[in-house]
């Protein structure tokens, strides 16, 4: 190849990376996996996707958005991807995905000095149970024929109504019920329920190359250890992926 002729293609190339669409990646409250911190997005989830973003050198942005709305626009717009998300059988074709992020156990917790536990899912049917609109435990507890589902915007709203005891239970991943007791929170396991996988779901029209490209720096940073150390820096145990539910 001369010289111009080079010189034409890196141009091209350089104008390709530069006109390449952001890629919208949209996440929610969920310390502490992802949350507003000083300088922006924060969490174990958040720096997973921006090392992989960084590998890939391709335009993006995360931003914190109530789940409802981001789940929304994962969904319905193109280049938009949602973040952390439960995989489960009714969200499998309505993405595309990269994952795992996080393999965790969901559970149900009450508050310290509550004194329910329920023995079973059947017999946790009774009681009031808190989680958010669009979460992949709202859509578990329907699948299951709750009826007293509490919705809320956020995490932490579904929190402060176990507390205040507006609730009787609320779901949330092991994980994140053993980061919440670290911090002091009052509040206790009641019944511990199956593992899942939690990953980046795409919309569907995401070019099959970024998915492949995103999916293979995830195992990356799986394979040589570098999830588990930053799940350790925001003091989570490591993954139990050999536990997550197929």
């Amino acid at each position: 190849m001369g010289v111009k002729h080079w010189i034409l293609a890196l141009f091209l190339g350089l104008s390709s990376a530069a006109d390449a669409e952001t890629i919208h990646f949209l996440t929610e409250e969920y310390p502490p996996y992802n949350f507003s911190g000083e300088n922006g997005p924060s969490g174990a989830s958040v720096d997973q996707v921006a090392l992989i973003m960084k590998t890939l050198d391709l335009p993006y942005e995360i931003n914190i958005l109530p789940w409802a709305r981001a789940f929304a626009l994962a969904e319905n717009q193109p280049h938009h991807c949602v973040f952390t998300t439960g995989h489960d059988a009714a969200r499998n074709g309505k993405f595309k995905w990269v994952e795992p992020l996080l393999v965790d156990h969901m559970i149900m917790v009450r508050h310290k000095e509550s004194a329910v536990a329920p023995r079973s899912l059947e017999e946790a049917k009774q009681f009031v149970i808190g989680t958010q609109r669009e979460d992949f435990s709202a859509g578990y507890l329907k699948e299951r024929g709750f009826q007293r589902i509490d919705y809320a915007a956020s995490l932490d709203s579904t929190l402060k109504k176990l507390i205040a005891g507006r609730i009787d239970l609320m779901m949330t991943s092991e994980k994140t019920f053993e980061s919440m007791r670290t911090d002091g929170k009052p509040i206790e396991a009641a019944l511990v329920l199956e593992g899942k996988q939690y990953g980046i779901a795409c919309h569907k029209d995401m070019a099959g190359e970024t998915i492949a490209r995103m999916q293979t720096e995830l195992d990356r940073l799986i394979g040589d250890g570098t999830q588990d150390r930053i799940f350790e820096r925001y003091g989570l145990s490591p993954n139990r992926i050999e536990q997550a539910a197929k």
